[in-house]
């Protein structure tokens, strides 16, 4: 009995302590990061949301607004590489076409993305 009445009030006691270093001594501070920090893979998905974006609303001047929040020097050619690596990669179709469509828009369409363009036929929709 002895034993569960100090084990009860070592962990009372323990969860105390926890409590207060937490929330009171060592609280969590969120610190809003820049869009330059994230990781390749989250840059990635990033300019491809921009891409879709773009796809739904050919705004060029939006599409490099949001893009500078990357803090890339040369955003055409940061799209072009972007685009050329999904291909190289074998990422999908579908994504690869969004970004082919940024890069056109953009005025960086290469030799290599010209297959994935979209064309459309006469009389079609």
């Amino acid at each position: 009995m002895r034993f569960l009445i100090s084990f009860f009030v070592a962990a009372l006691i323990g969860l105390g302590v926890g409590l207060y270093l937490g929330w009171v001594q060592f609280p969590v501070q969120f610190i809003d990061s820049p869009a330059s920090s994230l990781a390749p893979g989250f840059k990635d998905d990033y300019i491809l949301m921009i891409a879709a974006g773009y796809a739904a609303d050919n705004d060029l001047n939006g599409a490099f607004e949001r893009l500078r929040l990357l803090e890339v020097n040369d955003i055409p050619l940061y799209i072009q590489e972007t685009t050329e690596r999904y291909i190289s990669n074998s990422r999908s179709v579908d994504d690869i076409r969004l970004l082919v469509n940024l890069a056109s828009g953009a005025g960086r369409l290469t030799p290599l993305m010209e297959p994935y363009q979209q064309v459309t036929l006469p009389g079609g929709s």
